[in-house]
């Protein structure tokens, strides 16, 4: 929102929600009726093509997203090296309403304007009539109108709202007040209305027009370069015909110069072109992948959650995970990414972040939870996570986290195979155990005499319970399997008495790991507070209890370019796996976590509380949900 905000800032249907698509529906209905119900020589081809392109331009934006976060994600060629936060996200989620507006004015002006409908497929003299007043009135107006948008007058009332994005994305390029789209789209309407008036307007024309506005739109926000000096320097007009993305990135940090919209002549005409522009270009041209001292390895969890990945929809990824109802209609791009993700094999970089002078990034395995489970699946997954490891270790990071189902016990021993298998790698590798247990340990309330331990046992749950025990704290559990897989560890301490097998739900404290039956969670009495220790949550089937999250802590408001959320977990929260990667390099830990070597948990515990992280309470968990 703009410091002042004028009026016609906001879209007319903002009140609508995610229904303003309905808007769009009799328009859409009635040319595609009329296109198939119309006689051959009746059908308006030009007309019923107005909602396929629309679909066309939000793909074509959503892949420029996608693709700019990956390269900025990586570092290579990247421009500005500050953080983009949810705010930023916030601000631009409803990067669509200007597709949704320019998709009304197209319908309209096909039913009202003479010779607008039944158009031709192609006219050579409307193409380049487009680009000729495209060269000249449109740029010429577009310059003055932006730097009369940055008079203090208009700027406060509107344009800082579209600079309030010092880090531009893609899509930051369309994040305006209603009021300037309407003034945009008459500067973009000169070229096809002037074809139309004069009778060569063709699809090809105004189709191909929007799609070059909208390509170099995403091109000059997307926050890296990628335009070779050669191309320049081999025709040396194309530096007045066509900008760059460093070009515009310097408007975004300097505000005062590069005005220009795509063709940055008039900057050079009027003395508005920046001093550092070449410089900028050629040292992002130069900039290397970032290299990394921190690694989290994480995986997908449902085909869905492809979406869901910072890489996906930016509005998704601000959100914890959730299904929802109308992600059926994208199976047919849902398939696609499955199948994209079996054939790319490898993982691949979603996010960066920096916190003190640590850099970091999250990659993921290219696998879903359900493969986790299937045991003819095991030897690729531990493939993949190898070769991360090795590429990891090659790239000379200090730490790798392993996170969700990447340590399983059964997968790969908690992360022991890759040790045995490189028994010299210099890389640390962290499962996490430590500190989840001890975020699971200060969950449990002060006095509490018994809790009781269900679902599938792992190295956390064996560490919790010796230390309840060994607190005096009843651990109750009313499965045989689990009782026995617990009963070695406990029976090394002298409290082994307090380990319990009973008959028994009615305890108030349950702690659950994966694989907790319904049948098992209905039974627990009313107010019953579950408190997971495995990666995955449990279903809240419950009403009447209450749930903590998975362990997991707030970061620190200092730990940079945090705007999506890690899977379920509300923003700013991350997962115990993740943290204990981070805690481990800032304390400079040598010693690996994996297999059965359990830190000191109250350590690591004292460690990132001393670093900043929060503990995530039922509260806390409510007020980070909010946020």
């Amino acid at each position: 929102m703009a410091s002042r905000p004028g009026i016609l800032t906001d879209w007319p249907w903002k009140p609508l929600g995610s229904f303003k698509y309905l808007i769009l529906a009799p328009w859409a209905l009635h040319s595609t009726y009329s296109f198939l119900t119309a006689g051959e020589k009746e059908r308006d081809l030009s007309n019923f093509l107005i909602l396929p392109s629309l679909l066309l331009r939000m793909i074509h934006n959503q892949i420029w997203i996608s693709y700019s976060r990956y390269r900025t994600a990586k570092g290579s060629n990247r421009i500005v090296d500050k953080s983009v936060e949810f705010e930023q996200i916030d601000r631009e989620k409803e990067w669509d309403d200007q597709i949704l507006f320019n998709g009304i004015l197209f319908y309209l002006g096909m039913a009202k304007i003479p010779g607008a409908s039944n158009l031709p497929m192609w006219r050579t003299d409307g193409v380049l009539l487009t680009a000729l007043l495209h060269t000249g009135p449109v740029e010429f107006l577009y310059y003055w109108f932006h730097r009369a948008l940055h008079h203090h007058f208009l700027y406060s009332r509107y344009h800082s709202h579209h600079h309030s994005s010092i880090v531009t994305e893609p899509i930051t390029s369309v994040i305006h007040p209603f009021a300037e789209h309407i003034v945009y789209f008459m500067l973009f309407a000169l070229p096809m209305l002037t074809t139309i008036f004069t009778g060569v307007a063709s699809v090809a024309a105004i189709a191909g027009y929007l799609i070059y506005v909208d390509l170099m739109n995403n091109m000059g926000h997307c926050n890296f370069e990628f335009i070779p000096k050669r191309v320049f320097s081999a025709f040396p007009p194309l530096k007045y015909l066509m900008y760059t993305p460093s070009f515009h990135s310097l408007h975004h940090t300097k505000f005062r110069t590069n005005y220009s919209l795509f063709m940055p002549f008039y900057d050079y005409i009027y003395g508005t072109m920046d001093e550092s522009t070449d410089k900028l270009h050629t040292a992002a041209l130069a900039k290397k992948e970032d290299v990394p001292e921190v690694v989290h390895l994480t995986h997908l969890t449902t085909p869905e959650s492809i979406y869901h990945l910072r890489l996906g929809f930016a509005a998704f990824a601000s959100k914890p995970y959730t299904t929802k109802w109308f992600m059926w209609l994208l199976w047919p791009v849902t398939l696609w990414s499955m199948t994209w993700t079996w054939i790319h094999g490898r993982s691949f970089v979603i996010e960066r972040n920096r916190f003190k002078d640590l850099t970091m990034q999250t990659w993921v395995i290219p696998k879903y939870k359900i493969q986790y489970w299937m045991q003819w699946q095991r030897e690729s997954i531990n493939s993949l996570i190898d070769d991360a490891i090795v590429e990891a270790e090659e790239k000379g990071v200090k730490v790798l986290s392993l996170g969700l189902l990447n340590q399983g016990k059964d997968l790969n021993g908690n992360g022991e195979l890759y040790i045995r298998k490189y028994p010299k790698l210099k890389i640390r590798l962290v499962d996490g155990s430590s500190l989840a247990s001890a975020i699971v340990l200060n969950k449990i309330p002060k006095g509490t005499s018994q809790v009781l331990l269900t679902g599938q046992v792992s190295k956390i749950a064996h560490h919790v319970a010796v230390s309840l025990c060994g607190k005096g704290t009843k651990v109750v559990t009313t499965n045989e399997n689990v009782y026995n897989k617990l009963k070695n560890s406990v029976s090394k301490i002298d409290s082994g008495h307090n380990l319990v097998l009973s008959e028994t739900y009615d305890v108030q404290i349950w702690l659950v790991g994966g694989g907790l039956s319904e049948a098992e969670h209905l039974k627990a009495p009313k107010n019953a507070v579950f408190v997971p220790f495995s990666q995955i949550p449990p279903k809240e089937l419950r009403p009447d209890c209450f749930y903590h999250s998975t362990p997991a802590m707030i970061a620190p408001p200092s730990l940079e370019n945090i705007d999506s959320c890690e899977n379920w977990l509300p923003r700013r929260v991350m997962s115990a796996w993740r943290v204990a990667g981070i805690v481990h390099a800032l304390e400079g830990i040598k010693e690996h976590e994996c297999g059965s070597t359990i830190l000191n948990s109250d350590a690591i515990w004292q460690a990132a509380l001393k670093h900043g992280f929060q503990p995530l309470n039922l509260k806390n968990l409510h007020l980070a949900s909010q946020a």
